[in-house]
């Protein structure tokens, strides 16, 4: 049930965010801190840095990382697709 949720935070994350990944974060982190509750502010800002510092882009990496800290591997490679 976990992955189906993943799938479609990050289907509406992509959907409904405009400008790059920079501007999908605050969309980013209303649905999976505010609204979901998976993470606590504090574990989302770090995941954001270190997917500034890991090359790719900034969302992208941030929904591998989100992915995995809630679903594990399936949850990143789900999120990442999404």
């Amino acid at each position: 049930m976990i992955y189906l949720k993943l799938l479609w935070c990050y289907i509406q994350i992509g959907l409904f965010s405009i400008g790059g990944g920079y501007a999908a974060l605050p969309m980013i982190s209303s649905i999976v801190v505010d609204q979901k509750g998976w993470l606590s502010l504090k574990e989302f800002a770090d995941m954001v840095t270190i997917s500034i510092m890991a090359p790719g882009t900034v969302s992208l990496n941030t929904a591998s990382f989100v992915g995995f800290k809630v679903g594990g591997l399936m949850g990143s490679v789900i999120s990442t697709f999404a």
